[in-house]
């Protein structure tokens, strides 16, 4: 019954890779092309993006784009062509002052999205960026009539793009269909949809989780289903770069690692570069894939979208994925951690009370 909702798919960590994808997928549209991104560079990856969206808009296609300001600084020149051709580019929620200026303007949209002729969807951690192309980012393609489903929640997207409203009950259902559900998290202090089906998922897991993230900060009640998970025997893995690309978040993350340690959960740290992609594998049967990091932040604060489903092609190109992603991995070392520099640790706690807003 998976079928009716998914026939093709394939999963990407490669920005090489998926880039030219996305690039060949955009240049044979027919119909239309909408693209859903926390940051698109003005660099060389941008470029190429750009250049060939406005050839799209030149041939007819309706293009939208919905990008962040805080991640993409409003620059309606670099975006001439494409609105010169007929395209649509807009900015989520325009950084503004308010008395809260930071609080208000913090809330803002991760989402990852590529959407093409109600065809085929990309999903997952990339951004557009030149500087990111050497990241292990994971991104999902699916070909089917499940980027219907996507399509409708780009353009609710697109249509609120710059209304202030934090409610802290605001949420948006779910979409389930045939399998797959699709989690669209909005910033609120209660109804955190993303972190809610990561703990329902973490207490019914029996065998195994592996979780993937660049900014490893869950919060006490994750920390503690984890534990509990281990101690019942569960295999609970926990991928994160050794040095990510924010080094405040990786100077928090670690005063937290002996916990993890001592109530058998084990971290691995990714060697050769930044490591990006976003996802979780329970037991083998279940997957999460899409922009959310395991942080406070991303439950909190940020727009996210996630697919969650048992999809089995999805659930083996996971595995795979993690299983390579562990090669390049060294474990955790308690004695090293435990003489990591004073200063560090100094930092650790000091950054407590502004976990939130990493």
């Amino acid at each position: 019954m998976e079928n009716e909702a998914v026939h093709n798919v394939a999963l990407y960590d490669n920005p090489e890779l998926f880039s030219q994808a996305m690039l060949d997928d955009i240049a044979a549209a027919k119909d239309f092309i909408y693209l859903e991104m926390y940051k698109f560079g003005h660099d060389s990856n941008g470029d190429r993006f750009r250049d060939l969206l406005s050839v799209k808009c030149a041939e007819g296609l309706q293009v939208k784009l919905l990008l962040d300001s805080w991640g993409t600084p409003p620059n309606p020149v670099y975006f001439g062509e494409i609105i010169k051709n007929g395209g649509e580019v807009r900015y989520f929620k325009k950084i503004r002052f308010f008395l809260d200026f930071f609080t208000k303007n913090h809330r803002r949209n991760h989402r990852k999205l590529l959407i093409i002729d109600d065809r085929i969807t990309y999903i997952g951690s990339a951004n557009i960026t030149a500087y990111s192309m050497k990241w292990r980012e994971l991104v999902l393609k699916l070909e089917g009539p499940i980027t219907q489903l996507f399509r409708k929640s780009f353009l609710d997207s697109f249509k609120q793009y710059n209304r202030y409203i934090f409610n802290r009950f605001a949420y948006k259902r779910a979409i389930r269909n045939s399998g797959f559900e699709i989690i669209q998290d909005l910033p609120s202090i209660y109804r955190q949809q993303v972190k809610k089906k990561y703990e329902k998922l973490i207490r019914k897991s029996h065998s195994e989780i592996v979780i993937e993230s660049p900014y490893f900060l869950p919060g006490f009640k994750i920390r503690r289903y984890l534990m509990l998970a281990a101690k019942r025997g569960v295999s609970v893995k926990i991928i994160m770069p050794l040095h990510s690309d924010v080094r405040l978040v990786d100077l928090l993350r670690d005063k937290y690692l002996g916990y993890y340690f001592y109530n058998k959960i084990k971290i691995f740290y990714y060697r050769p570069n930044n490591l990006h992609a976003k996802c979780m594998l329970v037991d083998n049967e279940i997957f999460a894939i899409g922009s959310a990091n395991f942080d406070y932040r991303s439950f909190r604060y940020l727009h996210e979208i996630m697919l969650v489903g048992t999809h089995k092609p999805i659930v083996e190109l996971l595995k795979a994925h993690m299983d390579e992603t562990l090669r390049d991995c060294v474990e955790f070392d308690l004695q090293s951690w435990a003489h990591r520099p004073l200063i560090e640790k100094i930092f650790g706690w000091f950054l407590i009370p502004f976990r939130h807003l990493f």
